[in-house]
């Protein structure tokens, strides 16, 4: 398609022209034959820009082809758009989670451009030409902390199986299945043996599929049961006990002598009021409205917090048995103290007797067996600056895609998928890159020594968390 500017719009000249040349393909020099001219579509806000393009034609002087033409940095060869306007592409669809209608308003709105589908598309495949995942991998296992996070993520048809280093802040890699089973995770896993990968530490959730495989491939390294999704479960227990409680003090006072038909006024309603305060209903109700206080960390609740915990405690005495259990359960998995100090508490935890009285906080307790226990404080074996008890990065960048997902109403393909992973994740990765770069550069300051094991602010999500 021959594109030309019209009058009035801004034109900037780029000159390829030399005497000689290199070949494309060996990289030997050819003698000028021919020059050439024509226009190429660039980008300026709000304006048209035009690259007035001067390039030549070669004869080569080796067997490789007959001739060759020469081509400006930052030009693809016949493109009627530089490399700028693929990158705007690029940055809207993965960077602003626009879809192909979209991007193609905010381009026009933008640049003044009227792209059309099948550019866009274009513009993908050649942004997987612009990923290196041999040279990503090789970075990542370069710079590889000997943790390593790995969860899944169902997308339609297929399942992500995604794995991230949580301290380099990185995705490690990836694999698109079919099936969610043990025989496609133990190829996933043998693939990351494969590349170099062998962790100290690996986090997961309580899925069954993780732990035979990861004695199977990594007979070595220790198994970290993600504890937010321990604590998860074990506080959803402590609000069942809540919510028997309140449903008990709902229904107290309605036996005995029936009241008069009829509804009282609203003077006998403020006089009852005033001599009995609020009935069982209204104090059942308001336990209920503030029932996430009972599982709040007494280091986050403000002041008013303590004063509505205290009236909760008030109406129903009841709930000081799961608070305090709630309390304790957090206490295990602190980040101060030492494996045989949180296998003491959780023992005299087991054996509290005003524990055993409530059945839902024995379901709780359940959760806590000594197997299962060993692996949710594996991270208090490892040093202090590399302690990561949670699954949160690797999720973190699995709610993303999922995000992604929504937005372009769910992929069509394994090809659309696969190639919208290698995109999304190849551009965490570089951003990683340069941030660990920008840090590395940055001097100490004089009289603070550098961290051992110190990482870079968490600034990006992973494809996600």
């Amino acid at each position: 398609m021959c594109m030309k500017p019209q009058p009035g719009e801004k034109i900037a000249k780029v000159h390829c022209r030399p005497k000689s040349y290199p070949c494309p393909s060996c990289g030997r020099r050819g003698h000028r034959k021919r020059c050439l001219r024509r226009f190429v579509r660039s980008i300026a806000y709000g304006t048209a820009l035009w690259l007035h393009v001067f390039y030549a034609e070669y004869s080569a002087r080796c067997n490789c082809c007959k001739t060759f033409r020469s081509c400006p940095p930052g030009i693809c060869p016949k493109a009627d758009y530089d490399n700028l306007v693929r990158q705007a592409v690029l940055n809207r669809i993965l960077d602003d989670g626009l879809n192909v209608a979209r991007t193609q308003v905010a381009m026009k709105r933008d640049f003044l451009l009227e792209l059309s589908t099948g550019f866009l598309y274009d513009c993908l495949q050649w942004g997987l030409g612009q990923v290196n995942q041999t040279r990503q991998r090789r970075f990542a296992r370069g710079h590889f902390s000997g943790l390593l996070g790995i969860d899944e993520l169902h997308l339609g048809d297929y399942t992500l199986l995604l794995a991230t280093d949580p301290i380099a802040d990185r995705s490690v890699g990836y694999s698109l299945v079919t099936i969610n089973d043990q025989a496609h995770l133990r190829c996933f896993l043998l693939a990351l043996n494969d590349w170099g990968f062998v962790p100290k530490v690996v986090v997961t959730d309580g899925s069954n599929l993780y732990p035979a495989l990861l004695q199977e491939v990594w007979p070595a390294a220790k198994h970290q049961l993600c504890v937010f999704h321990v604590l998860q479960d074990i506080t959803k227990q402590v609000l069942n006990a809540l919510r028997r409680f309140r449903r008990q003090q709902a229904r107290r006072g309605n036996g005995g002598r029936k009241r008069r038909r009829g509804r009282p006024s609203k003077q006998q309603q403020r006089r009852r009021q005033q001599r009995r305060g609020p009935t069982n209903k209204e104090k059942a109700a308001f336990v209920y409205k503030h029932r996430f206080l009972i599982v709040k960390r007494t280091q986050k609740l403000s002041e008013q917090d303590w004063e509505r915990l205290c009236q909760m405690f008030e109406y129903l005495p009841e709930l000081r048995t799961p608070w305090a259990f709630c309390q304790e359960v957090y206490e295990l998995f602190s980040d101060e103290q030492v494996a045989r100090l949180a296998r003491r508490r959780r023992t005299l935890l087991l054996k509290e007797a005003d524990y055993q009285e409530v059945p839902e906080l024995v379901k709780a307790m359940g959760l806590l067996r000594q197997d299962k226990f060993d692996q949710m404080i594996a991270f208090l074996e490892s040093p202090v600056g590399q302690r990561v008890k949670t699954n949160n990065h690797v999720e973190r960048g699995n709610r993303q895609i999922r995000f992604d997902e929504k937005v372009r109403y769910k992929w069509r393909s394994y090809r659309s998928l696969e190639r919208y992973l290698r995109l999304r994740l190849g551009r965490l990765a570089a951003l990683s890159s340069l941030n660990q770069a920008a840090t590395k550069d940055q001097p100490t300051p004089q009289g603070v020594p550098a961290e051992p094991g110190s990482t870079p602010a968490e600034g990006a999500k992973p494809g996600g968390d």
